[in-house]
């Protein structure tokens, strides 16, 4: 059983909510938040495998929450959810450590689809969408002006530049005349160096930190 806690200040949503996730035989509902301040503590209460978090909340936003929520060990997944489809709230969002960005107005179907992708550990934006949203902001607020050390190997940086570039591990694997399973083991160690929670993340960073540069598909170098 996955279980939910669903955090918005209408109760009108959270009820939807509610009647949608109940009603699928392997999702339960734990409990709802008005506000930021109380889904921080129904979380530490009720230990949710999921949130599903609003941006636009009183007290404590969305996205504070969600960056003081994925701080505390044994942290949920976080599902973000709001009505305004903006890209500098995506970015936030993902750079915060949720795990997936949906819009109100999906389906039922997608909902729940999502909230199970999450619960499993993947994450419900591909890289390449996180790409665009990342190159967008970060063509509104400026660019890195060169990479900073980071802790990875040159093969580990070459896999971080294809995941960015949302590749999957069978791709990499042939473009790098690698195994799948050695894709992964580089995969799973360049997050754990960089204390990262999924391959979003990952991709946020390379974008972030210059690694791969917007408009650009190569290595870091001159946009």
């Amino acid at each position: 059983m996955i279980d939910v806690l669903v955090a918005d200040d209408q109760a009108l949503v959270r009820d939807g909510f509610r009647a949608i996730i109940d009603r699928e035989p392997d999702l339960a509902v734990v409990g709802e938040a008005v506000d930021g301040v109380e889904a921080l503590e129904l979380t530490a209460r009720l230990c949710p495998d999921v949130v599903l978090m609003d941006i636009r909340m009183p007290r404590i936003d969305g996205l504070e929450a969600t960056r003081q929520l994925l701080r505390r060990p044994d942290a949920p997944r976080v599902l973000v959810l709001t009505t305004f489809d903006r890209n500098d709230w995506v970015y936030e969002a993902l750079k915060a450590g949720a795990s997936g960005f949906l819009l109100k107005d999906v389906r039922g179907s997608q909902l729940t689809d999502a909230i199970r992708t999450v619960a499993a550990g993947e994450a419900m934006l591909a890289p390449a969408i996180t790409g665009r949203f990342v190159q967008d902001y970060l063509a509104r607020h400026g660019l890195p002006d060169a990479p900073p050390d980071v802790p990875l190997s040159d093969r580990e940086l070459d896999v971080l530049r294809r995941i960015a570039r949302g590749q999957a591990n069978a791709e990499i694997a042939a473009e790098l005349f690698l195994g799948v399973s050695t894709v992964k083991t580089y995969v799973n160690r360049l997050l754990g160096k960089l204390e990262l929670r999924d391959r979003t993340q990952a991709a946020v960073y390379a974008y972030e930190h210059g690694i791969v540069r917007p408009g650009h598909t190569g290595q870091a170098g001159p946009a």
